[in-house]
């Protein structure tokens, strides 16, 4: 019998995942999908619901051709993991192995580089820019941003409608599926 490393959760989907021994046969798009649509950016603390799959759409749609899938999935890992803010994330210890384990894992599986390419985190730090000057409410402190805006505009979509835009992106980036998908 196969023994995996620490416990395992259920997904969306059912499947058991083991967040800290992911392999790759684990990963499913549907789990990805539908977590990251009820996943909120910053922790919560913005004026509206903004997904991590809005988030990563968007990051998608501005990524050069062959970067697309990779920003589409750079997020991927929160689907298991859920996400830290930064200031907790670099200080939690095991975080950052565990995160990098679940993304090779989705990188393979979906057959993208990883680490992520340079531009994928490029736009994924950029963004920050829109995502601040749409959610947020005036700063007690200026925000240390790299980059100029990406210039997007978010569109706030609830969890269900995130999810489905999200799977949408995935199934026309892997085999070209019909817009008509989403309705």
């Amino acid at each position: 019998m196969d023994t995996r490393k620490g416990d395992w959760m259920q997904t969306y989907t059912g499947r058991q995942f083991w967040p800290l021994d992911p392999r790759p046969d684990d990963v499913d798009i549907d789990d990805i999908a539908h977590a990251l649509g009820n996943l909120c950016r910053y922790n919560g603390h913005c004026r509206a619901f903004y997904s991590v799959a809005e988030h990563s759409v968007l990051v998608a749609e501005r990524a050069s051709p062959p970067n697309k899938l990779a920003a589409l999935l750079h997020d991927a890992a929160e689907a298991y993991l859920c996400d830290l803010p930064r200031p907790v994330k670099r200080s939690v210890s095991g975080y950052a192995e565990a995160e990098a384990a679940v993304e090779r894992a989705i990188a393979a599986k979906f057959g993208v580089p990883h680490p992520w390419p340079a531009e994928v985190k490029d736009l994924d730090n950029r963004i920050l820019h829109d995502e601040k000057a749409q959610l947020m409410r005036p700063e007690p402190a200026p925000w240390r941003l790299p980059g100029e805006p990406l210039g997007v505009t978010l569109h706030l979509w609830r969890p269900k409608a995130a999810a489905a835009h999200f799977k949408l992106m995935f199934y026309r980036l892997v085999n070209g599926a019909p817009q008509s998908w989403l309705s």
